[in-house]
């Protein structure tokens, strides 16, 4: 099987691009990093899978030179990765770790002297211990201390990155981490989940000034998207499905762009957000020059038989599924793309920041066959390529991930890279789908 597009298929200039993010690959025990709520979340049974953590991963903190070789030779254009504000600030405040920024410094010239674009995400889900300690996204204070990193890190490789985004899927951290429990730091509270949807859009905003300050542009934030489908035509499961797209999709958007959070989804959580917190608008939408739009599937919701907000469950589906049991719907990556274009950012570029699939990937004879992956990629570009025809702004698809890496809460069982790692021997292997991208784009 072969990727069906070329570079031709798309606009000049379109970018295409691979993204992974830092606990996931680097490996937090080396080089002077501090603890963060991931390594605190998987010494507690129960929270991942055979309590696996991020401490070893990929070692990309002392391969990244050869995993940036296999970027080079795929034929992509540029490489989103993500800082770790652990390995920068060990303790979150204070003091800075020089080997921290010694590294980053190493992977910008690297990725640039192979003629890849860097592009910088600041924050993938990877909080200081001690700034959990302190509260974390519930403190109001922490948005300080983001611009501080801020500050730190982009200081150092500001000057060299093609373009940077604050956070990483917001949602994730604030709602999937806060109010459902499932990732660090595993909190299940309604006001926690609120306040920290508020505080990490305020944070956003005073990163964005920060760089400004030091002369940077091309400057983004990346959130995830989910379509919500009514799990039957009623009345209850079509309401259930609005305020379902309402916390995940229209929240962080409303903020950033309308200065506005949903009303459906304020009757639930504005008697949990902080005093006057209309007046941080203003600083939340500080203006950004292009949406980032992670999307990997879609979700059937209904009622959940409860008179507690926010009513709603999530139903099985009857679409074939990746490992990760999400349903494979491309429809929804279009809609995305031209429904922000048209009710939010109004002709700002957006870029899709992540798009891939798991599945169950194995070594045979040294090669790795997921034909699966390489009918996904086709499904998704054609419905990027449809947004680009349809009128919105697109100028970049990036493939998560590169590598095979830790899966949050599912440990390392689930493998989305175009790149497969052996977690014994840490061997990269490129998958057919690597080499069936390396032919399209070449």
């Amino acid at each position: 099987m072969t990727i069906e597009f070329t570079r031709k298929d798309f606009p000049e200039g379109f970018e295409f691009g691979v993204a992974t993010s830092a606990y996931q690959i680097e490996g937090s025990q080396f080089g002077g990093c501090g603890p963060s709520q991931w390594d605190d979340f998987a010494l507690t049974p129960g929270n991942v899978v055979r309590g696996e953590n991020g401490s070893r991963a990929c070692d990309h903190y002392h391969r990244w030179a050869e995993d940036l070789d296999l970027i080079q030779g795929s034929g992509l254009d540029s490489y989103r990765f993500s800082t770790s504000w652990s390995r920068v600030m060990p303790e979150g405040r204070g003091q800075v770790n020089q080997d921290g920024l010694d590294y980053y410094d190493r992977l910008v010239d690297g990725l640039l002297e192979r003629n890849i674009k860097p592009y910088a995400t600041l924050y993938h889900w990877e909080l200081p211990s001690s700034l959990l300690d302190m509260g974390g996204w519930r403190n109001r204070d922490i948005a300080d201390w983001f611009a501080d990193f801020t500050q730190v890190i982009m200081d150092r490789i500001g000057d060299r990155v093609e373009a940077a985004a604050t956070f990483n899927e917001p949602w994730c951290i604030a709602w999937l981490s806060h109010f459902l429990g499932h990732h660090a730091p595993g909190v299940k509270d309604i006001r926690a989940a609120s306040r920290a949807m508020h505080h990490i859009l305020l944070a956003h905003g005073k990163a964005i000034q920060t760089m400004r300050g030091l002369g940077m542009d091309n400057l983004g934030v990346v959130m995830n998207f989910e379509y919500a489908t009514p799990a039957d035509n009623s009345e209850e499961s079509i309401a259930a499905a609005d305020l379902y797209d309402g916390i995940y999709n229209r929240w962080f958007l409303g903020g950033v762009f309308k200065q506005a959070y949903p009303e459906d989804v304020l009757v639930g959580l504005e008697p949990h957000l902080p005093k006057n917190y209309a007046n941080d608008f203003p600083t939340i939408a500080t203006p950004v020059d292009w949406l980032g739009v992670n999307y990997y599937t879609r979700k059937l919701i209904g009622p959940d038989g409860t008179n507690q907000f926010p009513y709603h469950k999530e139903f099985p589906g009857p679409l074939p599924k990746t490992a990760m049991d999400w349903e494979i719907y491309p429809d929804g990556l279009h809609h995305f793309l031209t429904w922000a274009d048209r009710e939010y950012t109004k002709g700002l570029p957006i870029y899709v920041t992540e798009n891939g699939m798991a599945s169950y990937d194995e070594v045979a004879k040294g090669a790795v066959s997921d034909q699966a992956r390489i009918e996904y990629l086709n499904q998704h570009l054609a419905a990027v390529k449809r947004a680009i025809d349809d009128g919105s702004p697109v100028k970049g698809y990036f493939i998560w991930s590169l590598l095979d890496n830790y899966e949050w809460s599912l440990g390392y069982d689930k493998r989305f890279g175009l790149v497969h790692v052996d977690f014994d021997n840490l061997k990269r292997t490129p998958k057919d789908s690597y080499l069936a991208l390396q032919k399209a784009l070449r």
